[in-house]
């Protein structure tokens, strides 16, 4: 004979695993098997199905079956124990008329039973989702401020404390994404502004270091003046120099720098290279950052005060310079 199934219950509350070991010990004395050994390995058997959270309010199905002439509990996955082994095998009818009455004892249940385990697998699942979305908030709120944590230490660190612009790390990083989907894309022309102030050291010296920072504030307040929020970057690599990428070819780039020469004074000097849809695809990052710090240094050459654009630097020799329109070059 192979796996008969005697019984199969499902255990929710503490009532449900009494029923089950005393139709347990009932299957072992009906069937002629050794109670007494059989007492033993049930309250084995009870300590086993507890720390499985059997009567916790979760129901975890169970269920007595008979192979050759042992007698099995199995429950969640592949779980089992042994609770008897009978001297003989019991004949098929009295095998049958036990399947038969457990089938009915199991049904006809106590009904506070029944009302009670609906009431506490109701509070467990209660209980279940109440924790769920306790813990569902605190990983929210948790992930939140790693969030705004993660986002305060990339400000601080791409951002020059004084004038509250991106700082040359955040330059270097900004620079080449941009610099290589332009390149790749060609879609719409990108603009580099190198920009100094004009004898900076001077002002220092002559009229302290706060005026020199209010200097440099003004002139970062210039910068976000011109260029577009959320579209163009204003930078400050350290001391009187700054940077400005923009979205734009060479006649707006001159604009750009016009606008910040009559904003200070003329007391700054500029200089700008721009790639466009022209541009030999073989120009590299550091051509195009090269182009434009020897366009300002033309710029300072030429008595400063002023900007010089090198509109196309589409070779890696002989760069194109083109003055601005209606600025002193």
């Amino acid at each position: 004979m192979g796996l008969v199934e005697i019984l199969k219950q499902n255990l929710a509350i503490e009532p449900d695993l009494q029923n089950f070991t005393e139709f347990v010990l009932k299957s072992v004395s009906d069937l002629g098997g050794n109670v007494f050994a059989a007492t033993i390995a049930v309250l084995g058997l009870l300590e086993r199905l507890r720390y499985a959270g059997a009567a916790l309010g979760n129901p975890i199905p169970v269920s007595l079956a008979l192979r050759d002439r042992q007698l099995i509990v199995h429950w969640g996955q592949g779980e089992q124990a042994k609770i008897v082994t009978l001297t003989k095998m019991p004949a098929p009818d009295r095998i049958a008329e036990l399947r038969t009455f457990m089938g009915n004892s199991v049904a006809l249940v106590d009904p506070e039973i029944l009302l009670q385990r609906n009431i506490d697998m109701k509070r467990h699942f209660d209980e279940m989702r109440a924790n769920a979305e306790m813990e569902l908030e605190l990983l929210q709120q948790s992930l939140k401020r790693r969030q705004n944590e993660l986002q305060e230490t990339q400000y601080l660190a791409e951002t020059d404390a004084l004038t509250g612009l991106y700082n040359r790390r955040a330059f270097d990083v900004r620079l080449r994404q941009i610099f290589l989907h332009t390149m790749r894309q060609k879609s719409s022309p990108v603009s580099l502004l190198f920009i100094d102030l004009d004898h900076f050291k001077q002002v220092n010296d002559e009229f302290g270091h706060q005026v020199g920072d209010q200097h440099l504030v003004k002139m970062a307040d210039v910068l976000r003046k011109v260029i577009r929020e959320d579209v163009d970057f204003a930078f400050r690599f350290g001391g009187d120099e700054f940077a400005v990428v923009i979205y734009a070819d060479y006649p707006q780039a001159c604009d750009k720098a016009k606008q910040v020469l009559e904003m200070m004074s003329h007391r700054v000097s500029i200089g700008v290279s721009t790639i466009n849809k022209d541009t030999a695809d073989e120009l590299l990052l550091e051509e195009f950052v090269r182009s434009a710090d020897s366009s300002l240094y033309e710029a300072k050459r030429l008595g400063r005060g002023q900007a010089q654009i090198n509109q196309c630097p589409t070779q890696r020799t002989g760069a194109c310079a083109v003055d601005c329109p209606g600025m002193v070059c």
